[in-house]
């Protein structure tokens, strides 16, 4: 049975993936070239899954056989893998040069996922006698909690490994979606980008405060958009459906959109006053124990959801 999950960077989404491929029954091994974040990361592993079991969303005997270790030896880490998931730093040059690593000790069957949140497999794995092997399995932050992950193929990419990896993801929990091909960002940041890009021109242009635009998403939109997707709440904000609602509105948001230069830069000034906002609502050190409140409002939603 293919059992070994190598998990390559062991920051917080390297650890949160450790933490679903661990629970799951698998046996990972986390690599990272610093010990210090190897044992926070284990730390952090062992965090996860207390949470999970707290909200149910994991029991005592969901895993009977696998185990979690660590190592600092890349080679160690691919050896015997079937499935590689890399969460490294989010630079071009720095995930070319470890993908040139990789190339140089990976077993002959292992795919290997990166969790770029916005760069494309093509630009940074062609050169490598691996590249067909290499795609993007890109998760939401994080992905112990929120189960969406991106699977975005790059045009030499068989599609063997696209059904291989879509099945392991759906098998240990996760809710797996492939694009038909590359594009920058993919869907999830795509869609956040042009929702940020909106918050941002309306928050530079003094509509409204930062608060009060964070409040419309979190006790407005995100309300529903924790339930159904966007074609699905305008299908359901028209007598008739979708249809129906675009007669009624498209013109509008197309009007409203024009008003918007969503290729403009965000700006200095306006991330700075943007900074004032939030740290005026926390300080930047309670940052750490903000994320775990969001985390544990996550767990108890995703438990909801399942349950409901």
């Amino acid at each position: 049975m293919e059992n070994k999950i190598a998990i390559l960077g062991a920051g917080l989404v390297g650890t949160s993936w450790a933490t679903i491929f661990f629970q799951a029954g698998y046996n990972v091994l986390i690599f990272d070239c610093d010990e210090k974040k190897l044992r926070l990361g284990i730390s952090n592993v062992t965090k996860n899954l207390v949470d999970l079991k707290k909200y149910g969303l994991v029991s005592e005997q969901s895993n009977q056989t696998g185990k979690i270790d660590i190592t600092t030896s890349l080679s160690d880490a691919l050896q015997g893998a079937f499935y590689a998931q890399e969460s490294i730093y989010e630079d071009l040059e720095t995930k070319t040069n470890f993908y040139l690593e990789i190339d140089s000790v990976i077993d002959s069957n292992t795919i290997v996922g990166s969790s770029t949140s916005t760069l494309v497999a093509s630009a940074f794995t062609e050169n490598n006698r691996c590249s067909t092997r290499c795609l993007v399995v890109h998760p939401a932050n994080p992905p112990h909690l929120i189960p969406i992950v991106e699977i975005v193929p790059k045009p030499s990419t068989p599609k063997d490994v696209c059904y291989r990896v879509k099945n392991l993801m759906s098998k240990i929990g996760m809710e797996p979606i492939v694009l038909s091909h590359e594009i920058d960002g993919f869907i999830l940041n795509r869609l956040q980008g042009a929702l940020l890009n909106e918050a941002f021109y309306l928050f530079e242009n003094g509509f409204a405060s930062a608060d009060d635009i964070d409040k419309t998403i979190s006790k407005g939109l995100g309300l529903r958009w924790a339930l159904m997707g966007p074609f699905e709440t305008i299908d359901l904000n028209a007598p008739d459906g979708i249809s129906d609602y675009c007669i009624r509105y498209s013109e509008l948001y197309f009007n409203m959109m024009k008003q918007s230069d969503p290729s403009i830069p965000w700006n200095q000034n306006t991330i700075e006053k943007l900074s004032d906002a939030m740290r005026s609502k926390y300080a930047s050190g309670d940052i750490k124990n903000r994320q775990a409140i969001r985390d544990h409002r996550l767990a108890a939603l995703k438990a909801y959801l399942i349950n409901e």
